[in-house]
């Protein structure tokens, strides 16, 4: 083999340790998301609830930003770790705060009203934005 292609290689266990760490967090972060609504996310959207698939989308793509930060500037594997469990409590509280801003959002979702679904996946994908942009460290 080429050297360069050798040192491409040679970070692959880096990616690994990363790509599943991150796929561990997004996981951990659904299930903690899907806790705090009242309502069965995956049920809904397997009952075609285009509200539900939205939402929590959203909610997903939200937390997504601030992990790829955390992966880009930190300077270990435990570092990565750290800075993606502020980012998953930094994105559940953005449900908590928007839920309580609009009255009866898990129900409007159950509902299927895609307004409600809509403003919760901005408000989470904002959030998230802003939360990644701040991981500048």
């Amino acid at each position: 083999m080429s050297d360069t292609l050798l040192a491409s290689i040679a970070g692959l266990p880096e990616f690994l340790s990363f790509f599943f760490l991150a796929i561990l967090l997004l996981g951990l972060f659904a299930r903690i998301y899907s806790w705090l609504t009242p309502h069965d996310e995956v049920a809904l959207i397997k009952s075609n609830n285009t509200a539900a698939a939205i939402a929590f989308g959203g909610a997903l793509l939200g937390f997504a930003l601030p992990l790829a930060s955390a992966i880009t500037h930190s300077i270990s594997l435990a570092d990565c770790a750290i800075w993606g469990a502020i980012a998953l409590v930094v994105q559940s509280l953005t449900f908590v705060v928007v839920r309580l801003t609009i009255r009866q959002l898990p129900q409007r979702i159950t509902n299927g009203e895609v307004a409600a679904g809509v403003f919760s996946a901005c408000c989470s994908i904002a959030v998230g934005l802003i939360n990644s942009a701040s991981m500048t460290f």
